[in-house]
């Protein structure tokens, strides 16, 4: 049985959310899984909870689903064989039959699922109405180096604008993994291919996949950002599982033709699409075109931000308190590291160019990314702009952070090392720590 969250830290836990769900509600979500989602019954119903919230939050909803486990044992009960070529099957007119069988079954499925609403739940109360239909139009992929494909097709329109009215009348949208002709043919297709297709079309904010496996880094840690570049050189490294490569391969594309971002979420992890969209670490790999991180020069209209970081730091002492004004007269200072759009570090730089030196000053990280190396990357992004000023010497008072600067290189110093304008500042009641860097 899971432990309650204590008031103070479910209080906590629901103002930090706050941000996330401002940020999403209206947005478009495109999520797609394979039919192995369904493989256990109580992990899929956890998903459609998680689902329900996401809606209940005012994000626009696609679900696109595959079925090949489900094709697979329809398949082995009429002793039928599978055939796949280049990672994809070949689609014959038998195979069709359990094409079609396996996807009306899931439909039914995840529709009755998703109907829920008894109380005492975290169904009840749901609202939710699911739209499906005839939103993609396929093409057969026909004979590809000698095989041929029969049945299986590819992506060749997205009817948007039927979803986008779904989507207006505040209904789920549901595709599945199938197209068909303007023939009346119906074509099998790769559900990637489908998300892929489907989240470009929408313009979507974020696609999230769920696969068998994350990208994972040397330790084994897995990569929680990647730009479509770093994303393909890993595909060209090998070494991933052929789902978490196909994935990867979509998402890339699927960024860089204008979704804003993609995440790969790993299907066996409780609660990893709440957990990836609502937290600043996230659980999952986010694909994006261009980096998500950035330090850069503050801009007066992140004064706000900076205060947020900086007040709580403030309140226990370790910084000197600073005014709304006297920061937007000194934004010209500071550097801020952003990330997905959000301030999470911030310092400040003022020179004494009679001196050559300069102060290093104001250094906060938020709480959640205290260990993510961002005073150090500030720390030197200072020292560089203070190179570039003709800085030969960077110095800093702390009460609290004397280990911190010893271990950056900076030696213990006294006050009269400080330039004579900043000696006349010192506030000796605060009794601030001297440390000196020369650089």
């Amino acid at each position: 049985m899971a432990t309650p969250l204590q008031p103070e830290a479910f209080v906590r836990w629901f103002r930090q959310v706050a941000p996330y769900v401002h940020a999403f509600r209206g947005r478009s979500f495109v999520v797609a899984f394979g039919g192995e989602m369904f493989a256990e019954r109580a992990r899929f119903a956890a998903f459609v909870h998680e689902v329900n919230l996401l809606a209940a939050l005012g994000i626009r909803l696609v679900l696109v689903h595959g079925a090949r486990p489900q094709i697979e044992a329809e398949l082995k009960a009429k002793r039928l064989r599978s055939r796949y070529a280049q990672g994809l099957r070949v689609t014959d007119a038998q195979a069709l039959v359990a094409v079609k069988h396996a996807a009306g079954v899931l439909r039914v499925e995840i529709e009755a699922l998703l109907s829920q609403g008894l109380p005492d739940s975290p169904m009840a109360g749901a609202r939710i109405r699911v739209a499906s239909g005839n939103f993609i139009t396929a093409r057969p992929i026909g004979v590809v180096r000698g095989t041929d494909f029969q049945f299986t097709g590819a992506v060749r329109k997205v009817d948007a604008e039927a979803i986008v009215r779904r989507l207006d009348a505040g209904e789920v949208v549901l595709v599945p993994h199938l197209g068909y002709s303007p023939t009346g043919e119906v074509f099998n297709l790769a559900w990637e291919d489908v998300a892929e297709s489907v989240a470009v079309a929408l313009k979507a904010d974020k696609l999230l996949v769920f696969t068998d496996r994350l990208p994972a880094g040397r330790r084994d840690d897995v990569l929680a950002e990647l730009t479509g570049r770093e994303a393909e050189s890993l595909l060209k490294k090998g070494g991933l599982t052929p789902q978490t490569a196909r994935a990867i391969e979509h998402a890339i594309r699927a960024v860089g033709a204008g979704v804003g971002r993609a995440h790969l979420v790993a299907r066996r992890a409780a609660g990893a699409m709440l957990l990836e969209l609502f937290t600043h670490s996230g659980v999952g790999t986010m694909i994006t075109a261009d980096p998500v991180e950035k330090l850069r020069a503050a801009r007066i209209e992140e004064v706000r931000g900076i205060l947020a970081l900086i007040e709580p730091l403030e309140a226990e002492g370790s910084l000197v308190k600073r005014s709304r004004e006297l920061l937007e007269a000194e934004i010209g200072n500071f550097l801020v590291v952003e990330h997905d759009g959000a301030i999470v570090g911030c310092a400040a730089l003022y020179p004494f160019p009679e001196q050559k030196s300069a102060e290093f000053a104001c250094l906060a990280v938020a709480q959640e990314v205290r260990d993510a190396g961002y005073g150090e990357r500030l720390l030197r992004a200072c020292e560089e702009r203070a190179r570039s000023l003709g800085i030969r010497r960077v110095f800093a008072l702390t009460t609290s952070a004397a280990h911190w600067f010893l271990e950056q290189g900076f030696r213990a110093a006294d006050v009269s090392a400080l330039p004579p304008r900043r000696q006349a500042l010192y506030n000796w009641r605060r009794g601030s720590k001297v440390f000196l860097k020369r650089l």
